[in-house]
């Protein structure tokens, strides 16, 4: 199933399958079109104040679909300075646009020496086929 999904290249992965978009000292987060086909229909996206500070790998949020909810969690550590204000009353661009509409904060980073922690395209790419392989 895997192989018909997005991984933008340019982008970095939590193995909690968050992704990270870095422009100068601001990551966007969201997540990977992998998570947002396996929750299927979202609808609810639960999202922090802007002002709050957040740790890598700390959990920020919860995203809900009508079959689960999850945690959404951190890529890199720093002050949450903007939230998709669009998710409050159109969850579902979550699922019908995950790396641009459908993008959840941005976080000034503390330390972007963090990125260095995250996954590659590719190597998020073959943990997916390495997680279905075991299921």
């Amino acid at each position: 199933m895997g192989d018909e999904l997005n991984y933008p290249e340019d982008l970095r992965y939590n193995e909690s399958h968050e992704w990270a978009r870095c422009e100068d000292h601001t990551v966007t987060v969201g997540i990977s079109d992998h998570a947002q086909a396996e929750l299927q229909n979202v609808v609810y996206v639960e999202l922090p104040e802007v002002g709050v500070n957040t740790k890598q790998k700390e959990e920020f949020g919860v995203i809900e679909s009508v079959k689960a909810a999850y945690e959404l969690y951190a890529p890199v550590s720093g002050e949450i300075i903007e939230i998709n204000q669009e998710l409050e009353h159109a969850p579902e661009l979550v699922n019908e646009d995950p790396y641009n509409q459908g993008w959840m904060v941005k976080i000034r980073m503390d330390d972007p020496s963090e990125l260095s922690n995250l996954l590659s395209a590719e190597d998020y790419h073959a943990n997916i086929n390495s997680e279905e392989m075991s299921e």
